[in-house]
C-alpha cells in the first residue's frame, strides 16, 4: 500500500505543480532549452534528493545576493499607483507580471510602469488556470497577453518572460511556453501575500525564507504588501542584497544557480 501511495505521489508531482503548496518541488525558472519532460518525469525520491542537494549547491558564501521583487496581476487603480510611488521612493526596480485584459482596461497605469523603468512581463490575457486548459488555449492566452501589453507599453520582457497564473501548469503548459520562446518565471519564495495577512507577517516571512539569489512572489493589489516594503528593503540591503528586475537577474546569474539558491534567513 505504501509503495502504491508513493507511486501516486510521484505521478502527481510529475504531472503538475500547484502554486503556494509545492514550491520546493518546482524550479524557479524554466528556460526554452530545458528538458521539462525529464525534469517532471523523474520519480519523487529523485526530486527530493535534488532539493536537498540544491540547498547546499555551490559555495553558500559566494552566492549572488540579488533579489527581484515580482508583482502579479493588475494593473489596478489606487493600489498600483501607491505601489509604484513606494517603489520609487525606495529606489527599487521591480518586475510586473500584468494581465493583458486588465492592462487594456487601465492602459495609463501600464504605461506608467514602463515609463518608470520597471519591467513588464506576460501573465496571460484573462488569468485562467493554465493546468486546466488545452495547449491551444494556453498558446492563445500567452500570445494575446503578450500582444495586448506590447500594444500599450512595449517591453522586451513581454516577449521573453511569462508566469502562469497562480503558478499552475502542466508539462504541456511549459512546452507551449518554450515553443513560443518564453522563459517561465516562478519564484524562490512565495511571500504569502495572496492571502489576507498583515504587513508584519509578510515581513517576517520574507526575512525568514530569504534566498540568494531571490525571486519573490508578491501581488500588486495588496495594501499590506505596500506597507511591508520599507522594512523588507531596509533589511535586505543591510544584509548586502541588491534589488534588480528579473531580466537583470537572469543576465547576471545562470538558470541552474537560480533554481538552486542558498537559503539565508535574515530574521531575528
Amino acid at each position: 500500500m505504501a509503495a502504491v501511495a508513493l507511486a501516486v505521489l510521484a505521478g502527481f508531482f510529475g504531472w503538475r505543480a500547484f502554486a503556494h503548496h509545492s514550491d520546493d518541488l518546482k524550479p524557479a525558472l524554466v528556460t526554452p532549452d530545458m528538458n521539462v519532460h525529464d525534469e517532471f518525469s523523474n520519480d519523487l525520491s529523485a526530486r527530493i534528493y535534488r532539493l536537498q542537494r540544491g540547498r547546499d549547491y555551490g559555495n553558500r558564501e559566494n552566492r549572488p545576493k540579488l533579489i527581484a521583487l515580482t508583482f502579479d496581476d493588475g494593473p489596478y487603480p489606487i493600489f498600483t499607483p501607491l505601489l509604484l510611488d513606494r517603489l520609487h521612493d525606495l529606489g527599487v526596480p521591480a518586475t510586473f507580471f500584468l494581465i493583458g485584459r486588465d492592462a487594456q482596461q487601465w492602459p495609463g497605469l501600464a504605461r506608467r510602469i514602463e515609463a518608470g523603468g520597471d519591467e513588464i512581463a506576460d501573465h496571460t490575457y484573462t488569468h485562467p488556470n493554465l493546468d486546466q486548459e488545452s495547449d491551444a488555449t494556453v498558446r492563445d492566452e500567452i500570445e494575446r497577453g503578450r500582444d495586448a501589453l506590447w500594444a500599450i507599453a512595449p517591453d522586451p520582457a513581454e516577449r521573453d518572460l511569462m508566469r502562469p497564473p497562480h503558478g499552475r501548469y502542466t508539462l504541456g503548459t511549459l512546452q507551449v511556453a518554450q515553443g513560443l520562446g518564453y522563459r517561465v518565471v516562478l519564484w524562490t519564495d512565495d511571500s504569502g501575500d495572496w492571502r489576507t495577512i498583515s504587513s508584519e507577517r509578510i515581513q517576517r516571512h520574507m526575512l525568514s525564507y530569504a534566498t540568494a539569489p531571490e525571486i519573490v512572489l508578491l501581488h500588486s493589489g495588496k495594501l499590506a504588501t505596500i506597507d511591508a516594503l520599507p522594512e523588507v528593503v531596509r533589511r535586505f540591503r543591510a544584509a548586502g542584497y541588491r534589488f534588480v528586475t528579473v531580466g537583470e537577474l537572469m543576465r547576471q546569474v545562470p538558470a541552474d544557480v537560480i533554481n538552486h539558491p542558498a537559503h539565508r534567513a535574515l530574521g531575528d
